[in-house]
């Protein structure tokens, strides 16, 4: 099988219920775009048949990829996808597959040229949030806030689960990146100002899933928490080098 141009990174953890459908949905439209691909999912130590799912589809097609990893967090899980793909640009993209497939020729149109790295966002002129309770989208918005005053000023979605990078710059990145847990997209976007590259948020449309991992309270606090890392971090020339 010849290298693919475009690696579809996609972290899971206990999947099983939407692994399938989520393969099966980009393995259907990715031969639309006429390039070389693979689906790369990077199983962060499940305990159910997120596995099993997989590989009842690489069976099929050698295109479709399992990567197993120990159980770190959904950052871990995307740095290990991240620097485990050779594709020369690296979608990530979440396990419930909320943002339509449609939508990433879009994304594709922005990078290598004239971006480095194009952001899926759930805000600004032209997104779509299909079915999200108020409650969560306040709670966004709040939190977004907090990330803009404290790490990452000027982007208004740093948490969407939908980015496409170069190769150069997820290996340049995700080589540096420390944080496992949710806040590892607040850590990727300090360290891609901190190195100068180009970065476009582009407004999409999404659809809320009912099955999210992320607690509202118990991880807000731990996001929190390592977002003030991340920034005494890089005050501190940590990510330098």
């Amino acid at each position: 099988m010849s290298r693919p141009s475009l690696s579809v990174v996609i972290p899971a953890y206990n999947e099983e219920a939407r692994i399938g459908p989520t393969i099966d949905a980009l393995a259907a439209f990715l031969p639309s775009l006429g390039r070389a691909w693979e689906i790369r999912v990077v199983d962060d130590g499940s305990r159910d048949a997120t596995c099993e799912e997989v590989r009842n589809r690489s069976g099929l097609d050698p295109r479709i990829v399992l990567q197993r990893e120990p159980h770190r967090g959904k950052g871990g899980a995307v740095r290990a996808g991240m620097l485990g793909a050779e594709a020369d640009l690296r979608f990530l993209c979440d396990a419930d597959l909320s943002m339509p497939p449609g939508e990433l020729p879009r994304f594709l149109r922005l990078a290598p040229d004239p971006f480095d790295i194009v952001i899926g966002s759930r805000e600004g002129a032209g997104a779509r949030r299909v079915d999200e309770p108020n409650y969560r989208h306040h709670m966004g918005r709040a939190f977004n806030r907090f990330v803009q005053r404290t790490a990452v000023a000027g982007i208004a979605d740093t948490q969407c689960g939908f980015k496409l990078f170069t190769r150069e710059a997820a290996e340049a990145i995700f080589s540096k990146t420390t944080i496992d847990g949710w806040a590892f997209d607040i850590e990727v976007l300090v360290i891609a100002r901190l190195l100068g590259l180009r970065i476009h948020e582009l407004p999409i449309e999404w659809h809320y899933r009912d099955r999210s991992q992320v607690s509202p309270v118990k991880d807000a606090f731990r996001m929190a928490r390592d977002v003030l890392r991340i920034r005494a971090k890089a005050m501190r020339g940590g990510y330098r080098g």
